[in-house]
């Protein structure tokens, strides 16, 4: 079976429209590009299959009832045309399901629901329940209106929000639907010679060096978020597809196997769900740095990482929190949950764990991060 007829297998199914597939030029929703999306997404989900849609829009919706052609330069300004725009996209979505007789039901998240495991399992929960019980889509935005670009709590687009709810539920499928066709060898708008790029094995570094920006002003999210999308589905298990929400047919065509957009296959190897919220849904709260000698060990020999290989601690974090690994050079090499407070690992690095009782007087773990609780990103 070749990769596109696998695609015949998928049953969840995670699908995100981005901006500038669901708004035209003004800001206005394209309601006829959308009302044949969710037709296509009925012909699916009357086939028996589960469907999430990660949507993009609530802005463009805003800046369309405002009669505004640009983004608000401010937060609370983007955030307030958010508010206005959400309903009016999620009205609309409503309607257009129950034409087809499907319930659609909103969700909203912010970095913060993913980065507590707790809230992370809950949302986890709701979404399963709802596409499993009550057959219905849930359509899944960020919460624009309490999400702090300040404070780092944003997805930052709905491109790693959808490869995150693609992980979260462990969907077989993700569609990323954008303005572009697929991945191509350059920029296909300014370079005729560019070609597409029909299947990716691999997110290799000559990967990233032909992916382009984002080419509309609505939209957030270029190629690379594409690619770091890819890279946190496929390293769990799940194939994706990139292409043009344009495309006619383009999510029935997918589903059937058909040569449409880009296709990122699965690593052999892919991470169980609770290391995939450990590599990608969490923020960590601190770093640990480490010597060449622990690099080796984590990434080369997949060992636990011991005191003896830290050689400093950035920011302050508690036992049992998320923390980032990193070399002399700031290069991330692994993240992990932590077996120690900033403080305790401050006082233990570079030492033998038999000195670990002698220095904070308790010893409750040898390792600072157990290779069980590490997911390494090298």
């Amino acid at each position: 079976m070749t990769e596109r007829q696998s695609l015949k297998q998928a049953q969840r199914i995670v699908i995100k429209l981005g901006t500038s597939t669901l708004t035209q030029s003004s800001g206005q929703l394209n309601l006829e590009l959308l009302a044949e999306l969710v037709r296509q997404v009925a012909a699916e989900h009357k086939a028996g299959k589960e469907i999430l849609l990660v949507t993009s829009g609530a802005v463009g919706a805003g800046l369309g009832r405002l009669n505004l052609r640009k983004k608000p330069a401010s937060l609370p300004e983007r955030q307030a045309v958010a508010a206005i725009g959400q309903g009016l996209l999620m009205e609309v979505y409503a309607k257009f399901f129950a034409g087809h007789g499907i319930t659609a039901a909103q969700i909203l998240l912010t970095r913060e629901d993913m980065n507590d495991r707790r809230r992370y399992l809950n949302a986890r929960n709701t979404l399963l329940r709802l596409v499993n019980d009550f057959k219905a889509v849930p359509v899944i935005n960020e919460n624009d209106t309490v999400a702090t670009e300040e404070l780092d709590l944003r997805f930052g687009d709905n491109d790693t929000l959808s490869a995150l709810v693609a992980g979260l539920v462990g969907a077989d499928l993700l569609l990323l639907l954008s303005d572009v066709n697929g991945l191509f060898t350059g920029d296909p708008r300014k370079n005729r010679q560019a070609s597409l790029i029909p299947v990716v094995k691999e997110i290799t570094p000559e990967i990233r060096t032909v992916a382009g920006r984002a080419g509309t002003t609505l939209g957030t999210g270029g190629m690379l978020t594409k690619l770091e999308a890819a890279r946190i589905v496929t390293s769990s298990g799940i194939f994706m597809v990139l292409a043009s929400g344009k495309e006619p047919r383009v999510i029935n065509r997918i589903t059937n196997g058909d040569n449409v957009g880009t296709i990122f296959l699965p690593v052999r190897e892919n991470l169980l769900e609770r290391k995939r919220w450990i590599a990608f849904a969490g923020q960590p709260r601190g770093e640990v740095i480490i010597d060449n000698g622990a690099v080796e060990a984590l990434t080369t020999h997949k060992k636990s990482l011991l005191p003896s290989g830290v050689v400093g601690v950035k920011g302050e974090f508690n036992l049992g929190d998320l923390v980032s690994v990193v070399d002399g050079t700031d290069r991330e090499i692994a993240r992990g949950l932590s077996n120690f407070s900033a403080g305790e690992i401050r006082k233990i690095m570079g030492k033998k764990t038999g000195a670990i009782i002698k220095v904070l007087g308790h010893k409750s773990y040898d390792e600072v991060v157990h290779r069980n609780n590490l997911v390494c990103l090298e």
